[in-house]
């Protein structure tokens, strides 16, 4: 960045033109001069310029937000007219020159440091090739009262983007995953990020804020989002179910208990769809149906449900399930026993 009038400048090294990267860049150049200009003149780069035009040119949210803090207006150049920033270019060439030329150094934080001290000790005292007067002394007599102050306040460094909801209901950004209403499935959405969070907006609504997620890939999700009949099937967990099944009475809670202890199946699926059948035949119908499971000790989802549809848990049950334990299971033949017993041999 070059101060029009002086010539000051501020550098540094960066390996991207991402958007955070160039709102941080004015936000270090702002600190260093210790003021803003009033107006400044960018190339089209993506980071500022969604969409160059000479008449209407569409400059970016992100950007639009960093003016509006710092109170200073952007002047886009005309396309592929690079003299337009003529002081800016020229300035590029001579840090690049004399300033980096033949130098090599441990990393990029080095490198800015040298490039610093560098500005105050050798290009702010040279004789500028325009105006043959030292950049950093007419910057200190004269351009720095010019500038406007830095705000009160500091900036939050933020970003957006738009991005559309997946069937999943999570929107993607920066390789993490949020999720968002099921309603806008579809739809396109805008998100604000900043170092530690991420808002979610439709039609100038915030719909969700989380804090940033720490790794990529991760799923960062509320579970209101989800549909009702998707968001049932998440609730699912043992706890939860032993919950439900007491509460109808201790014949489910039994069925459940002892469904629960089938390993190593999993069997939550058959458990959550006993537990739905007290929807539709109510607690009662459901306790004597389990209680009769029980007792024939095939304690299954589809027992139960054959039972309660075939309305078996009015039936009188047989003696021998007034004795403890279940009733013991009889292997049924085709055949007597006694006609094929001189055949095991």
């Amino acid at each position: 960045m070059t101060l029009s009038y002086s010539r000051h400048q501020y550098a540094e090294l960066v390996f991207d033109q991402s958007v955070e990267t160039w709102l941080a860049c004015h936000v270090h150049a702002f600190d260093w001069f210790g003021g803003v200009a009033a107006r400044l003149v960018v190339d089209n780069l993506r980071a500022a310029i969604s969409k160059a035009c000479f008449h209407d040119p569409v400059v970016t949210r992100s950007y639009r937000e960093l003016a509006t803090h710092y109170n200073f207006t952007i002047a886009p150049c005309r396309v592929a007219t690079p003299q337009h920033k003529g002081k800016v270019e020229s300035g590029v060439h001579y840090v690049s020159r004399n300033g980096l030329a033949g130098r090599a150094f441990v990393d990029l934080n080095a490198a800015n440091e040298y490039l610093k001290q560098w500005i105050l000790e050798r290009a702010g005292t040279r004789d500028h090739g325009t105006t043959h007067l030292q950049p950093l002394a007419q910057f200190n007599a004269v351009e720095k009262a010019a500038l406007k102050p830095l705000p009160a306040t500091h900036y939050e460094l933020a970003i957006w983007k738009v991005a559309g909801l997946h069937p999943d209901c999570h929107i993607t950004f920066e390789k993490s995953y949020y999720s968002a209403p099921h309603r806008l499935i579809g739809k396109e959405l805008l998100v604000r990020a900043t170092r530690d969070r991420v808002e979610i907006y439709f039609n100038h609504e915030r719909l969700a804020t989380y804090a940033r997620a720490a790794q990529t890939g991760a799923r960062v999700t509320n579970l209101v989002h989800y549909p009702p009949t998707l968001l049932a099937g998440f609730l699912v967990t043992p706890v939860r179910l032993r919950e439900q099944a007491n509460a109808v009475g201790p014949e489910t809670g039994k069925l459940i208990e002892e469904m629960l202890h089938d390993k190593p199946v999993d069997r939550l699926r058959a458990e959550q769809g006993v537990m739905n059948l007290n929807k539709r035949y109510g607690p009662a119908r459901l306790e004597a149906a389990c209680r009769r499971a029980l007792i024939f000790g095939d304690a299954t989802f589809r027992t139960v449900a054959s039972i309660l549809r075939q309305g078996l848990e009015k039936t009188p049950l047989p003696p021998e399930a007034l004795t403890e334990g279940p009733v013991p299971k009889v292997a049924v033949h085709a055949r007597p026993i006694h006609e094929i017993g001189n055949r095991l041999f």
